[in-house]
């Protein structure tokens, strides 16, 4: 028996719908500038492949009403994205194969402190100060993948006022892809969860407003920064 210099700390989780079983966060991976628009807005080329950051599998704020806003940042953005969870995994996954490996779907917000990103980028620095604070990952109940559909609307709203939209369809990379192209850089495993990327529209949030959003056929989302 393994005997632990302290007690481990407890396995992050996400309730999944219909169902009192949890799943297990392993790690969060998350594709950048993956909708035209919203690659457009940020600077990028369209032409350019994916490419993927990460999150602690402790960053993840399920089904949480208040969401803390996060220190030493005056410039935090929301940026709504369907989650893919995945149930296996493997290295170098085929794209026709990819699909086989997905438990299920739900709705994330990716929050990012885009001052300290922006920072870091400049000097050529690691991103995770921006990006994979605690609490940066707020998400919806992961719907199993035969009760869900994944052609619909993707959107959020600030305070009742609507700031994306768009269409799942409208990635560049589409869900296979996504998990074939991971796959060449890490070996995916149960457990993985895989932030798809945003449509146009981030923007700053502040202290106090209410964050909703939804994708269709996949879940919806809601919270307010405390």
């Amino acid at each position: 028996m393994t005997t632990y210099a302290f007690s481990p700390p407890v396995q992050p989780s996400v309730p999944v719908e219909g169902s009192e079983a949890v799943f297990p966060v392993r790690r969060i991976l998350c594709v950048g500038r993956n909708y035209a628009a919203h690659r457009a807005e940020m600077g990028g080329d369209e032409r350019d492949p994916p490419f993927f950051f990460a999150k602690p599998a402790d960053a993840i704020a399920p089904l949480m009403n208040e969401v803390p806003y996060p220190p030493r940042t005056a410039d935090l953005h929301h940026e709504i994205e369907l989650v893919v969870a995945l149930k296996s995994g493997g290295a170098d996954i085929a794209v026709d194969d990819a699909l086989d490996h997905v438990f299920g779907y739900a709705v994330g917000v990716d929050l990012t402190r885009r001052d300290l990103q922006g920072a870091a980028k400049a000097k050529g620095q690691p991103w995770e100060a921006g990006k994979a604070f605690d609490f940066s990952a707020p998400i919806s109940a992961i719907r199993p993948a035969a009760d869900a559909t994944l052609d619909g609307a993707i959107w959020l709203s600030v305070n009742g006022v609507q700031r994306q939209t768009g269409l799942v369809t409208d990635m560049i990379w589409n869900i296979p892809e996504i998990i074939a192209e991971a796959s060449k850089l890490w070996t995916l495993a149960a457990g993985d969860l895989i932030f798809t990327g945003t449509p146009e529209g981030v923007s700053a949030v502040v202290l106090g407003d209410a964050i909703a959003g939804e994708v269709d056929g996949v879940g919806a989302l809601a919270f307010t920064l405390v």
